[in-house]
Parts: C-alpha cells; sequence; structure tokens
C-alpha cells in the first residue's frame, strides 16, 4: 500500500477511534465508571468481537493489516508518554508513610497470584491457543503471577483523591501497597522479557542495564535534571526549549530500554519519576496530558482491541480456562489483599476497600499484555482472555468501593 495512502486511512482511523473513545467514555461516566473504562471498551468494539462479527468487510477496509504497523507505533508512543506522566505523579513519600503496614498487604497481593499462577500454569500450557510453543513453564508462570498481580495504580491514586482520602490512613495504606505491587509486577516482567530469548547472555545484559539505568537516573540523573527545572516558573508558561529537552530525554529514555531487551515504557516511567516535582512537572502535565489521554491512547485500546477476539471463549478449553483465571485473579488478589490488611490492624470496612481498589487492573494490564503479545509469550486466546479481565475488575472497582465505603459516586475518573 503507498505511503501517502496510507495517511488517508490514519487519518479516517483516529477520526472513528476518539469519536467512538469519547462515546462509550461518555455512556460510562453516566453509570458513575471512569470514563477510560468506556475507552477501554470502546477499544474491543472496534476489534473483531463486535464492530468485526457485524460488519466484517467494513471493519477489515476501516483497519487493514497493512496499516497496523502505523497504529501501534501511535500506541507505543501514546502508552510511552502516559506512563511518563503516571510518572511525574510518583511519590516516594508514599512510601515512608505506613510503609510497615502497606508491606504487609503488598507482600499478600503478589504472594497469593504468584501462588495461583505456578499451580494454574502447566494445566493452562497444554491448552492450544494461550501460551505459545517455546515458552518455558517457568517464563509462563511468572507472565501469568505479573498479570494477575498487577494493580491499576493510577486509577488507584484518582478513586483516592476524588474521595478526598488523600494523606488519609486508607488513602496512604492503599496508594503504597499499590506502587509496591505494581513495581514487583514491573520488575518481574522485565526479567520473563529478558529471559525469553532463550540466550542468558542477553538476559544479563538487560537485567543489568535496566538496574543500572534506573540507578543512574535516581541518583544521577534527578540532580541534573534539578538544574532544568530552575528555569521553570510558576508563573510564566513553559518555554518551549524546556518541553524540547524534556521529550528528546523521554525517547532516549524510551530507546535506552528497548535498545537493551525490555520496553520503552519502563525509560519513560522512570524519567518522570525522577523529574524534580514542582512547576515543571505541573506544566508537563498540564501541555502533554490533554493530548495523550484523548488523542495518543485511545490508539492503544484500539490496538488492543483489534488483537481481542472473545469469540475465541467459544472454544469450551478456553472458556474454562477464562472461568478459571478469573477466578484466580478477582479471589487471589482481593482476598488476600483484604486479608493481609485485617491482619495488620485496619478496619473490616478499610480492610474491604483496600481489597476492592487492589484488584482493579486498568491499563497497566493491558500495557503487560500487550509487551507480552508482542514478544510472542501469549497468544491470542490467552490475550483475549486477559484483556477481559482487566476490563471486569477495573468495571468492579468504583462500584465496589462506593458500596463498601457507603458513598454515592462523584466525578468519573479520567486516567486509569
Amino acid at each position: 500500500m503507498p505511503v501517502a495512502q496510507l495517511s488517508v486511512y490514519f487519518f479516517l482511523q483516529i477520526a472513528v477511534i476518539i469519536a467512538a473513545s469519547q462515546l462509550v467514555g461518555r455512556l460510562a461516566q453516566r453509570v458513575g465508571q471512569p470514563q477510560v473504562v468506556g475507552e477501554m471498551i470502546a477499544g474491543v468494539l472496534l476489534g473483531p468481537s463486535l464492530f468485526g462479527l457485524f460488519l466484517p468487510e467494513v471493519q477489515k477496509a476501516l483497519f487493514p493489516k497493512e496499516t497496523l504497523g502505523m497504529l501501534y507505533v501511535g500506541a507505543q508512543l501514546g502508552v510511552g508518554l502516559y506512563m511518563f506522566l503516571v510518572g511525574t505523579e510518583f511519590r516516594a513519600d508514599h512510601f515512608r508513610n505506613r510503609f510497615r503496614s502497606a508491606a504487609s498487604v503488598s507482600a499478600a497481593g503478589i504472594a497469593v497470584p504468584f501462588v495461583l499462577a505456578f499451580m494454574l500454569t502447566p494445566w493452562l500450557q497444554g491448552i492450544p491457543g494461550l501460551f505459545a510453543e517455546r515458552v518455558r513453564p517457568f517464563e509462563a508462570a511468572l507472565f501469568m503471577g505479573a498479570s494477575i498481580a498487577i494493580t491499576a495504580f493510577p486509577m488507584l491514586a484518582r478513586i483516592i483523591q476524588e474521595r478526598g482520602l488523600a494523606g488519609t490512613s486508607l488513602g496512604t495504606l492503599a496508594l503504597t501497597a499499590g506502587a509496591v505491587d505494581d513495581a514487583a509486577a514491573w520488575c518481574i516482567l522485565a526479567i520473563v522479557l529478558a529471559g525469553f530469548g532463550g540466550s542468558w547472555g542477553s538476559a544479563y545484559v538487560a537485567i543489568g542495564g535496566g538496574i543500572g539505568f534506573a540507578l543512574f537516573m535516581i541518583f544521577a540523573g534527578s540532580r541534573l535534571l534539578r538544574r532544568l527545572a530552575m528555569h521553570v516558573s510558576p508563573t510564566a508558561p513553559l518555554p518551549t526549549s524546556v518541553l524540547a529537552l524534556v521529550l528528546v530525554l523521554f525517547a532516549l529514555s524510551a530507546f535506552a530500554m528497548d535498545a537493551i531487551g525490555i520496553h520503552a515504557v519502563f525509560g519513560g516511567f522512570l524519567l518522570g519519576a525522577v523529574l524534580p516535582r514542582g512547576a515543571l512537572t505541573q506544566k508537563l502535565r498540564e501541555m502533554l496530558q490533554p493530548f495523550t489521554v484523548v488523542f495518543l491512547l485511545p490508539m492503544f485500546f484500539t490496538y488492543s482491541g483489534l488483537n481481542t477476539r472473545l469469540g475465541v471463549l467459544m472454544d469450551p478449553g478456553i472458556l474454562l480456562a477464562a472461568l478459571v483465571i478469573l477466578a484466580a485473579s478477582f479471589g487471589g488478589k482481593g482476598i488476600a489483599c483484604w486479608a493481609a490488611a485485617r491482619a495488620s490492624g485496619e478496619s473490616k470496612r478499610d480492610a474491604m476497600a483496600i481489597g476492592s481498589l487492589m484488584n482493579a487492573r486498568g491499563l497497566m494490564e493491558l500495557i503487560i499484555i500487550n509487551i507480552g503479545l508482542a514478544a510472542g509469550v501469549i497468544l491470542p486466546g490467552l490475550f483475549s482472555i486477559l484483556v477481559l479481565m482487566a476490563i471486569l475488575s477495573t468495571l468492579m472497582a468504583t462500584p465496589l468501593f462506593n458500596f463498601v465505603t457507603r458513598q454515592q459516586p462523584g466525578g468519573a475518573a479520567s486516567s486509569v
């Protein structure tokens, strides 16, 4: 397909994606759900599960295979920038406040899902369409454990902020536990990706390079970036030269993580996490977040939706696997976090609230499984099951939290 024709498809696809995301997102808000939940669903609806089911020729004409590579690049840019923005909101002080109680909740929220994953994976690998044949059992179990253990940390933070719980005992505990859970899941995913090639020489380079890059960013990069923050005034617009430099650093950080064999999102998140807090990060979010969330991120949801085929659930073996995975995901994570919170001395209400919040997967789950699919670790069958799990767990989070805390739904959250 000629390049000029690709651009025509791209602009038409973007128009449809944004319109569908906004429409379904607003409908989600009307029923008390975060808008981004609707955007996640819109991505699935544009894929073969609905649009392609009822209007297959139109769906194929709008999203021909030749254009998926272009959509993939836009999706990676969107999710990379989004993780950079998430990094700018990462607060180290959540680790210092209530860390002991949060550590037990986080440990339970990681340990129980991984135990369940190691128990289930030998059976799951025997079902066609879930894991690639060359995936070793240990790698498959680690990937499943990370997928079940992940928490939608940005959405968790948004719910806590909107409910006025920021800085409270419950809010601090949930944020700290969620941050630790996500950090552990990302580290384990990095190990899976590094070792998947079969050559542990490249795995050592990836793991060592990733650790080295993280240490450099934390101890040296943060100091260098403080000088950049000095050129930003709270009362003046962000200089275009500063914005350009930050975007160059973002691209280089993403390139570095991709080049050593991990993933670009790690580089974006690390850069955002070490940027000095204050006027710089505030103005970067004001400038980049609307475009990223409205224009770029829906491309990621749609690309995920185009790879989601819920029709595979008609296969009895895959349907049974889906039910078992959903039960393990909801029960293992939620009950484990609730029990750990109770054991740490939290009230029944707060323990149940923590369990409901920690059980949401949201965008973080979609990022992990897209990485797994692109790397060839999982196949479309398991990808579709985990997309369904991400949507259902995120749909349940806000109503369960409102029910437990007896609060009426307020404004809907706008990020995952």
